[in-house]
């Protein structure tokens, strides 16, 4: 039994090992000799590509940085004599006017002190009008020797003194009615109020540091954004041919809030950012902007006429430099060298090597070689994007450089 086990043992491995060299000599037939499938070869493939068009038009240079609202006056109101807060004419969050009433003092105390500098400078004034006649007597009298010298002189130094004594009622009374005037508590801007930091009834004091309300300007308000200092030059040459527009839009680049002007360059720059602020004025009759909100902050320093535009992402480099791939009218590619003057967010303007009407490759380069065939497909015109970035005088996608080390 064991030696008819042991006999069919060994037929089993000598069927499989002529089972395995037939297959294998059936593959080696067909790798060698046997036909390939059509279209198999990788120089026949039609790859599908997006494609775009060089156009020659108008390309703004923008820069673009983070900023923040900041309104142009903001002002604490505070009392400026002491006493009991009567009123508050304001409610929180009312637009009021430069001069506008906001909050009453007790006025009664500074009245009295009007009434009592008014009393005084009356009596001072008749005192000093009998001094001035007993004057003019005693001098008319000190002619024909009537009187003595001294007794001339004393009048005339009371007269002074009385009238000096008028002077000082006057200045009283011109405290007391500023006092009245401090009491009655107005906007000191045009603006908006804020939160209410004490009710009427309250005794105030003109030492307080809190306050009654903030009175805040919004409009037109300013928004104070950063640049790389590397851009400082370029701002000031842009600045010195007149005024710079600059667009505001919300923190995420979408929403546009507004457009105003560029008003400063800040006299220094910050030395451990390395970057330069700037200040710009917005118009913010819908209020738009609100004081501290971020917001992108995007300068126009000039308008390239005429430029020739490609898509940014059309642009390659390669050990030999930028490069884009050039779709021919048989629908086969080769790449173009091409000199770039600089990427404006999505569009690369091309200094040379290109013209205007020639079909490039935007998308699908890293499948393309010299000479290959494409099925193109055309993008979205060029610059359709409203979101520009920074200007660069070359493309700086480091993925891409590295992918196309291999290719011209």
């Amino acid at each position: 039994m064991k030696k008819v086990l042991a006999i069919l043992a060994v037929l089993a491995v000598f069927i499989g090992a002529l089972i395995y060299v037939g297959k294998s000599r059936g593959a080696g037939s067909g790798a060698a000799g046997g036909p390939a499938p059509a279209g198999s070869g990788a120089g026949d493939r039609v790859v599908p590509v997006t494609t775009a068009v060089t156009e020659r038009r108008d390309v703004p240079v923008l820069v673009e940085g983070l900023g923040n609202v900041t309104p142009l006056m903001t002002v604490t109101v505070r009392p400026q004599v002491d006493g009991r807060l009567e009123r508050v004419f304001f409610k929180e969050g009312d637009n009021v006017k430069k001069g506008e009433a906001l909050a009453q003092i007790d006025p009664r105390p500074f009245l009295i002190q009007l009434h009592q500098g008014e009393a005084a400078l009356a009596r001072d004034t008749a005192n000093w009008e009998n001094s001035r006649k007993n004057l003019e007597r005693y001098s008319n009298l000190l002619e024909g020797r009537l009187v003595a010298p001294q007794q001339v002189d004393d009048q005339r130094a009371s007269t002074v003194q009385l009238e000096a004594a008028t002077k000082a009622d006057q200045a009283t009374i011109e405290s007391a009615r500023l006092n009245l005037d401090y009491a009655r508590i107005v906007s000191p801007i045009d603006g908006v109020t804020g939160v209410r930091l004490i009710d009427p009834g309250n005794i105030v004091k003109a030492a307080d540091s809190m306050g009654i309300v903030t009175v805040t300007q919004l409009d037109p308000i300013a928004v104070i954004f950063t640049l790389p200092q590397d851009e400082l030059p370029r701002v000031q040459r842009a600045m010195s041919q007149g005024k710079l527009v600059v667009d505001a839009l919300a923190r995420d680049g979408g929403e546009p809030l507004g457009s105003g002007t560029l008003e400063l360059i800040d006299n220094q720059v910050n030395a451990q950012t390395a970057t330069i602020r700037l200040k710009a004025q917005f118009p913010n009759p819908a209020r738009a902007f609100w004081p501290s909100q971020f917001v992108k902050a995007r300068l126009h320093l000039e308008t390239r006429k005429n430029a020739l535009v490609v898509p940014a992402a059309a642009v390659q480099r390669g050990p030999k430099g930028s490069f884009v791939y050039v779709v021919a009218a048989d629908k086969t590619t080769n790449p173009k060298p091409v000199e770039v003057a600089s990427i404006e967010g999505e569009n690369a303007i091309v200094q040379t090597g290109l013209e205007a009407g020639d079909v490039v490759v935007t998308e699908g380069q890293n499948q393309l070689k010299p000479g290959a065939k494409v099925n193109p497909r055309t993008a979205p015109p060029v610059g359709s994007s409203s979101r520009p970035g920074r200007p660069s005088s070359a493309p700086k996608d480091g993925a891409r450089e590295e992918a196309q080390q291999s290719k011209p």
